[in-house]
């Protein structure tokens, strides 16, 4: 589905076909694609609700993880700023869309708000200046971690630990790369209600609120650089980093009962609900 404010075009259709019914259709031609639906008319929607939506990108071949790329999480977690970028991946089987359930594995459960680059063309081997011509477009993720089974002995399971069903939502859309204003100064917060923000005596508690610009490697430079070693294909998602804030640093776990709500200036709002495992 295209969408186009508060209404949804089916692509597959309006195209003849040129496009779809297959979403992952559309990254394979990506540019071709932009090109149509910055001509699409308005109005020739239905309306659509966030519920309605799954994840935009169903499939990707490849997703992911920045860590320790905000100077403040870093600083949060007593670690220096990297030289180079710290990367993890999330398995597919935990992608989910922008309005989900998930269940919370144990009580050392943790959240990240993140801007989720889409890969747009594949990449192998590009440069800085090149790198944004990769970008089909920006979404809105969480990276919900156990950190229990991330850092469990004999060696941290990172990917593992990041990785249950659920722990990866991402919506509600893919916004293209042309759209945010500036997307180095977006304004980037998770809030929760339910038992954790109870506990700090709120109905709704912010525990994220940072910026875009607080980023160690932009974008650019993190596609450059894992494309350095791997080749990167159309659809595949970068979770890019998250701000301070976060649980571990708190000492706060997430509860079930807990409502996360993830919010990117300019790119929109996903949330999950938190039931018990």
């Amino acid at each position: 589905m295209l969408l186009l404010e508060d209404t949804a075009v089916d692509v597959a259709e309006q195209s003849d076909g040129r496009f779809g019914p297959d979403l992952m259709d559309v990254y394979e031609k990506w540019e071709e694609f932009s090109a149509w639906a910055k001509a699409a008319a308005p109005g020739a929607g239905r309306p659509v609700s966030a519920a309605q939506l799954g994840t935009p990108v169903p499939r990707p071949r490849q997703i992911f993880g920045i860590g320790l790329n905000y100077r403040d999480h870093a600083d949060e977690a007593n670690l220096a700023h990297p030289e180079n970028i710290v990367v993890f991946t999330k398995f597919a089987s935990s992608l989910a869309g922008p309005e989900s359930t998930a269940a919370v594995s144990s009580d050392s459960v943790d959240y990240e708000a993140e801007l989720v680059v889409v890969v747009g063309r594949e990449a192998h081997r590009v440069g800085v200046d090149e790198a944004a011509d990769v970008i089909a477009g920006y979404s809105v993720g969480q990276d919900i971690s156990d950190r229990g089974v991330q850092m469990r002995p004999p060696a941290p399971q990172f990917s593992l630990g990041k990785s249950f069903p659920g722990y990866a939502p991402v919506g509600p859309a893919v916004v293209t790369r042309d759209e945010p204003a500036d997307p180095s100064a977006l304004r980037i917060s998770c809030a929760f209600t339910g038992p954790t923000a109870q506990a700090q005596g709120a109905d709704v508690w912010t525990a994220q609120d940072g910026s875009t610009g607080d980023m160690i490697f932009s974008p650019e430079r993190i596609i450059s650089d894992l494309s350095q070693v791997v080749t990167l294909y159309p659809g595949d998602l970068i979770f890019t980093g998250t701000p301070a804030g976060v649980g571990m640093a708190r000492g706060i776990a997430v509860q079930p009962g807990d409502v996360m709500t993830t919010t990117i200036e300019g790119i929109g709002s996903i949330t999950t609900e938190f039931v018990a495992g």
